[in-house]
């Protein structure tokens, strides 16, 4: 017989109370003042540091497979900056899903509106190329008090995770789409709807091809040429940035990218590579380092991350 998946589907199996909890207590931060959240988050992000040692090494391990050109200490303290903003990203995430009495844009700076609002007046769908800046949650919720949006995610493999993103979400934007869900993004693109798009992760080798990520062979999905393609839609940049001195935020929509698609889906899946490593060469500490970019690896290359432990598990008696 084949492994069955043991994961809990169902909110009230006994296995999710601790989630719950915690859930309950990232309700309860969130009301925090918004700099005191900021502050706190740092202050986990400097703990995460010393505890999260597996984050610590895949936020290490991409520093150097990204930015040989810096020496060593150079590198350790980019990652640690990077941990550093993440645990920041996680308390103001909190802020951003259940404190809706904070006002965030009054330090809110935003350029390049226009792009968005010439594409809708032609009366045409917008794709809007995000990528995973440690602000993405925070961002788009001030995003989405100046233009209605719907964003694409990934569920959570726990589903009370899933419930917290996906709510925290419907807050602010129109609607959230399952990354699967092909129909329905191509069917708000057609409606000359905006729609907030990330393919600046590793999803494996299904629908992927190998281009450059920072001189590094990076699995990268193609779907952004068919999606464009087919829905009819611009693909607009967008960009946010948490400003160095903790005042506000800056939010950056880009122009349109020329002649996207082009005729090769790979030549564009390199072109969509080259502008995100452009944005994140900006304001690497803010990016989203802990993820294994680069654990998808083409034939015969070793992945470059540390194996994951598996936990022992009790033989069960019959």
């Amino acid at each position: 017989m084949g492994k069955r998946n043991n994961r809990p589907t169902r909110l009230s199996d006994p296995r999710l109370y601790p989630t719950w909890i915690g859930v309950g207590l990232f309700w309860l931060i969130g009301q925090l003042p918004w700099r005191l959240l900021q502050a706190t988050g740092r202050g986990v992000g400097r703990l995460a540091w010393h505890l999260a040692k597996k984050r610590r090494h895949i936020a290490q391990t991409n520093m150097r497979l990204c930015f040989p050109e810096l020496t060593p200490e150079e590198q350790d303290a980019l990652a640690h900056r990077c941990v550093i903003s993440t645990g920041e990203a996680i308390l103001e995430m909190a802020g951003s899903y259940n404190n809706h009495r904070i006002d965030l844009n009054k330090n809110l700076t935003v350029t390049g509106m226009e792009h968005i609002e010439a594409c809708r007046a032609r009366g045409q769908g917008v794709l809007l190329l995000g990528m995973h800046f440690n602000t993405l949650d925070t961002c788009s919720r001030m995003l989405a008090t100046l233009v209605d949006i719907h964003a694409v995610y990934r569920p959570n493999d726990n589903p009370v995770i899933d419930r917290l993103i996906d709510r925290g979400r419907r807050h602010y934007v129109r609607s959230t789409v399952d990354r699967t869900d092909i129909r329905q993004m191509l069917r708000l693109l057609r409606s000359g709807e905006i729609v907030w798009y990330a393919p600046d992760q590793d999803y494996g080798r299904k629908a992927s091809v190998f281009v450059p990520l920072f001189g590094v062979q990076a699995a990268t999905v193609t779907a952004t040429s068919p999606f464009a393609r087919l829905g009819k839609a611009q693909v607009v940049p967008f960009t946010q940035t948490r400003l160095a001195d903790g005042s506000g935020y800056r939010l950056t929509v880009h122009p349109p990218l020329e002649g996207f698609p082009g005729e090769n889906e790979t030549a564009d899946a390199l072109r969509i590579n080259q502008w995100v490593e452009q944005a994140i060469s900006q304001q690497p500490e803010q990016y989203m380092w802990v993820h294994r970019r680069f654990k998808t690896r083409p034939e015969g290359e070793s992945r470059p991350y540390a194996k994951r432990r598996r936990r022992k598990r009790r033989a069960r008696r019959r």
